[in-house]
């Protein structure tokens, strides 16, 4: 099996490679539908290829050093293993399942495997194994090329390197030809996944309902199931702000007239804010005029559990 080459990205900007991205599900893509992204939902990577929008923000601090320092993982990695290796500079696609796409790090000069480039924090904590994170963008990136194995290289906090070497594992690889199968079928027909706590779902289901009627509506019995978890859900979070609350004061006691403190690596700062604000209630009192000149109406919907 031999991946086509879909684009070349050496002149591509961020506009063109953001178009070719919302035409298929990448590696990152796979981490969310396989569950082991922490940071994404289902829901996030529906809304980047259906709309004019992007979820995952290329230009953060995280995204832009882990450019930056890709090209020094992967000589630290030839460094260490001997490997050449070079940048393929295009986007590939399976050959038997159009929506499978990949853009890879590296490939090995010689050898049919890659090496995916890692950056991350300094509390990142090696078992020997790969991360779930990384094992399955590896995983995505021999679904597509076909190969038998694909490299890791990880660089934890400027100060330790790690490499793995993932091995093609037929089963994961029929997990994400069905996960991915399922979430494009949804991605073709308009119809976005099962709403979970995201943002992404509370922006779309606000945008399908975005008006009540007076109608009253005879709820499921499952609905009872989600009563309870919200109820739940709210002493939980009441429950956990007092807590931050409490911690919050104590440590302001702690800093009294002082704007900074600092504990091992962690710094607490307590800082002066002066801001003006408009009164509206005068403004409406005294012009009135120039108050509804002014005033935009805005209309939502508020949500309750009784």
């Amino acid at each position: 099996m031999i991946a086509e080459k879909v684009a070349d990205t050496r002149k591509m900007t961020r506009e063109e490679w953001l178009e070719h991205r919302r035409k298929g599900i990448g590696g990152s893509d796979i981490t969310v539908l396989m569950g082991v992204n922490p940071w994404r939902s289902p829901m996030d990577v529906w809304l980047e290829k259906t709309e004019e929008f992007d979820t995952e923000d290329e230009d953060n601090e995280v995204m832009y050093w882990g450019r930056v320092l890709e090209d020094i993982v992967a000589r630290e990695f030839t460094e260490r293993t001997g490997k050449k290796v070079r940048k393929k500079n295009s986007i590939l696609r399976h050959p038997g399942h159009y929506f499978l796409m990949a853009n890879v790090d590296r490939l090995v000069i010689g050898e049919k495997t890659g090496l995916e480039c890692k950056t991350t924090n300094a509390f990142y904590q090696d078992n020997g194994q790969c991360p779930e994170l990384y094992y399955a963008q590896a995983q995505h990136y021999m679904t597509v090329t076909g190969y038998e194995k694909w490299y890791v290289a990880v660089l934890a906090g400027g100060q330790r390197f790690y490499i793995y070497e993932v091995l093609r594992d037929t089963a994961y690889i029929d997990e994400i030809i069905r996960a991915a199968q399922y979430f494009w079928h949804l991605v073709e027909k308009g119809k976005p996944p099962e709403f979970d706590g995201s943002e992404a779902s509370s922006r779309i289901v606000a945008r399908m309902y975005p008006r009540a009627t007076e109608e009253e509506a005879e709820l499921p019995a499952d609905a009872f199931t989600l009563v309870h978890l919200y109820d739940e859900a709210a002493e939980e979070e009441k429950a956990a702000k007092t807590r931050k609350d409490e911690a919050a004061n104590k440590l302001k006691a702690m800093l009294g007239e002082a704007e900074k403190g600092f504990v091992y690596d962690r710094k607490v700062s307590w800082t002066n804010v002066d801001g003006a604000r408009l009164d509206t209630k005068k403004l409406k009192e005294n012009e009135p005029e120039i108050y509804e000149k002014y005033t935009k109406t805005s209309n939502y919907r508020r949500f309750q559990v009784k």
